[in-house]
C-alpha cells in the first residue's frame, strides 16, 4: 500500500503534540532517576576539606602543590536507548480508537523524547519476520521524530508473522556496549523465551506488550470470519455461542499470565498496555517500581 505522505507526517506531528504535553518535570525525573548511567567518570580536583573522604585524595596533584586536594567524579550518565518495534501483521489492528502499531508509535515517542531531554542517545530496530530497518543511536530530536515517522509509515506495509528471536540476535549484533532496550511488541510468538532471557542479563531490556481488548473478549456479533493478519489464516466463529467467548477468553487470560510469569521469572521489567488506554500512566508506573527497586 503507497503511503499517504501529507496523512503521516499529520499523524507525526500529532504524535509529537501529544507527548511533548505528557512529558513534564516529573516523569523526565523520574526516568533519570530509574535509568542510570554506565559508571562514573573523573571531573575535576578540589581542595581538601575536614571530612572528605581521605580514600579521594589526589596524591599527585597534592604531592605538586603541597595542599591536599581531592578527586571528584560524576556520574557517566548518557545512555544508549534502543527501540525494538514489531511491525508485523498482527500490529496492524485495532477495534477502538488506533491500531496497536499506533499505540506502539505514541509510547516509543514518549519514551525517546524522555531520553533526549536527558542528553541519551536513541536508536530503532524495526522487526517482523525479518529485519525491516535499523537507525543506529544518535542524540538529538530529529532522530526522535524520524522514529515515529519509521514505526507509522511500516504500519502500511505490515505484513508477515513476528520473529523476535531474529530481531534479539540482530540487537546483539549491533550492539556490543550495555544499553537501555525497550522491546515493544504483542509477542505473538514462540520460541524467542531462551534468547530474551540471555539478552536480559547482557543489557537493561523492558518489555512492552501492546494488545487491543478484541483479542481478549469476543463481541457478540454472530458468525464471524476472523483472520490471522501474520498468516491469512481464516476460521469461522459463532461468537454469539456463550461457550466459543468464553473459551476464547479463557485462552487470552491464560497466554497473557504465562508472558507475565515469564516476564517475572527473568526479571525482565514490563509495561502491559492496550489500545483503549491512556499509557502514560503505566508508563510511571514503571518508572517508580524501578526506583524503589533501586
Amino acid at each position: 500500500m503507497a503511503i499517504d505522505v501529507k496523512e503521516l507526517m499529520a499523524k507525526v506531528g500529532k504524535i509529537r503534540i501529544l507527548t511533548n504535553r505528557l512529558i513534564d518535570d516529573q516523569l523526565s525525573g523520574d526516568y533519570h532517576s530509574t535509568f542510570k548511567g554506565q559508571g562514573v567518570e573523573f571531573d575535576e580536583v578540589r581542595p581538601y576539606v575536614p571530612g572528605d573522604d581521605v580514600r579521594t585524595i589526589d596524591w599527585n596533584v597534592t604531592a605538586r602543590t603541597g595542599q591536599p586536594f581531592i578527586k571528584r567524579f560524576s556520574e557517566e550518565r548518557e545512555l544508549t536507548v534502543l527501540f525494538l518495534v514489531d511491525i508485523s501483521g498482527s500490529q496492524s489492528y485495532g477495534s477502538v480508537m488506533r491500531s496497536k502499531a499506533e499505540l506502539a508509535a505514541e509510547v516509543t515517542a514518549l519514551l525517546a523524547l524522555t531520553a533526549i531531554k536527558n542528553q541519551d542517545k536513541i536508536g530503532l530496530i524495526l522487526f517482523s519476520d525479518k529485519i525491516v530497518k535499523y537507525i543506529p543511536p544518535r542524540k538529538g530530536r530529529q532522530p526522535v521524530m524520524r522514529i515515529v515517522r519509521e514505526v507509522l509509515a511500516a504500519e502500511d506495509d505490515a505484513t508477515g508473522g513476528t520473529d523476535l528471536a531474529g530481531a534479539i540476535r540482530f540487537l546483539n549484533g549491533v550492539q556490543k556496549r550495555k544499553c537501555v532496550v525497550f522491546l515493544v511488541s504483542d509477542f505473538q510468538d514462540v520460541g524467542y523465551e531462551k534468547l530474551l532471557r540471555v539478552v536480559a542479563r547482557r543489557h537493561d531490556v523492558v518489555c512492552v506488550t501492546v494488545a487491543d481488548p478484541a483479542e481478549r473478549e469476543l463481541p457478540v456479533a454472530g458468525l464471524a470470519e476472523l483472520e490471522d493478519p501474520e498468516t491469512g489464516e481464516l476460521v469461522l466463529v459463532d461468537t454469539s455461542d456463550r461457550r466459543v467467548r468464553k473459551a476464547f477468553a479463557e485462552r487470552a487470560a491464560e497466554e497473557d499470565e504465562a508472558l507475565l510469569r515469564f516476564f517475572s521469572k527473568s526479571g525482565i521489567d514490563h509495561i502491559s498496555l492496550a489500545t483503549d488506554k491512556p499509557y502514560v500512566n503505566a508508563v510511571r508506573a514503571l518508572f517508580k517500581r524501578r526506583a524503589r527497586k533501586r
